[in-house]
């Protein structure tokens, strides 16, 4: 049925944050692909004008960009008004925007943490809370939040990370709960190793990421999975084995375990 296949945004508008690199670039390349319009959001203006011009080129869809840095508390109501402003119904909302912060802790900023956090978690929380009840009156929309597969359990030298991600995934899993009966699909989108650009960004291990996988790849699991009406997908079938196997383990041996896989060289 084309409500449960990916054509379902064929002609429509999704809105993608983080969409000027990484998984937010590959889920808006594919959605052009479906016939979606796009809405594209992120910092860098640059990168985003020309993914625009790309898809529109290519796929012969609509494509707008706004550059916003959703740390700032005021930008997802800026996105808002845009689309408001051009009579854009958002059909679906992509909330991919993020970043993590390697290292111990207590040696990172503070205002670093805390920025994280404003982007991992109240940036999801406004943008939702802007765009579902245009959703719910229409009876009809999609919402993808983009968590991580650090969300399952406690992720040493990512701690504040792990933290967020937990958080979008709850989050993203109980919304999807409220909203099904009303005619909106949730889906929490949980990656685990993509070959982005977070790695530098976080300042993490090259060592952490032997195993990746495309941001293609990723991006396509979590449109199926959307369309399918699954409240949360995992990308690759081997972190699907490495969530299952978490949860038969002890809380404590687990974090031990990702604390000697992501440590510093060195560290105790």
């Amino acid at each position: 049925m084309a409500g449960n296949s990916e054509s379902r945004w064929t002609g429509k508008w999704a809105l993608v944050t983080g969409a000027s690199a990484g998984i937010g670039g590959a889920l808006a390349e594919q959605l052009a692909e479906k016939g979606a319009h796009l809405v594209l959001v992120a910092r860098r203006t640059d990168r985003l004008q020309k993914l625009a011009e790309s898809l529109s080129a290519k796929h012969g869809v609509q494509a707008t960009v706004f550059a916003a840095d959703l740390v700032r508390p005021e930008a997802p109501a800026e996105v808002f008004a845009f689309t408001a402003e051009k009579g854009i119904d958002v059909e679906l909302l992509i909330a991919n925007a993020g970043f993590g912060c390697y290292g111990y802790n207590h040696e990172i900023s503070e205002a670093r943490l805390l920025d994280m956090i404003q982007l991992n978690c109240s940036a999801v929380v406004s943008l939702t809370r802007l765009f579902v009840p245009g959703m719910v009156a229409r009876r009809h929309g999609d919402v993808m939040i983009v968590s991580s597969t650090a969300a399952f359990q406690a992720v040493p030298f990512i701690s504040a990370y792990a933290a967020t991600k937990a958080f979008d995934l709850i989050f993203a899993e109980g919304i999807a709960e409220e909203l099904r009966p009303l005619g909106v699909r949730v889906c929490a989108l949980c990656p685990g190793s993509t070959n982005t650009e977070f790695k530098d960004v976080a300042g993490q291990p090259d060592r952490t990421f032997r195993i990746a996988e495309t941001a293609e790849q990723v991006a396509h699991v979590g449109l199926e999975g959307l369309a399918r009406g699954k409240p949360c997908v995992i990308s690759g079938r081997r972190n699907q084995l490495m969530v299952i196997s978490q949860r038969l383990a002890p809380r404590a041996f687990v974090t031990k375990m990702a604390a000697k896989v992501m440590g510093p060289v060195g560290a105790r």
